[in-house]
């Protein structure tokens, strides 16, 4: 599962193959927490983490939501710049 970005403590990943596990959306690991997090509407829709990350979280799918659903759909990632 590649890195796409790092922030605040929070590891920004998205799987190979997403088409076939919709809806679209990233994982986001702080520590021993995670969360999926959905890029249409920034809700964590699984996962504990916790509500201070889960901000950052949003800011982030906020700030590139458009190139994140590109990666998702064309499976060619790369890393974000946000906050590092």
């Amino acid at each position: 599962m590649p890195v796409i970005a790092r922030f605040c403590g929070i590891v920004i990943k998205m799987y190979l193959r997403q088409k076939e596990h919709n809806p679209p959306h990233i994982h986001a690991i702080a520590g021993e927490y995670v969360g999926m997090f959905s890029l249409k509407d920034a809700e964590m829709f699984e996962g504990d983490l916790p509500l201070r990350y889960q901000v950052y979280v949003r800011q982030f799918i906020a700030e590139y939501r458009d190139e994140l659903y590109r990666m998702w759909e064309n499976q060619e990632f790369r890393k974000l710049p946000f906050m590092e």
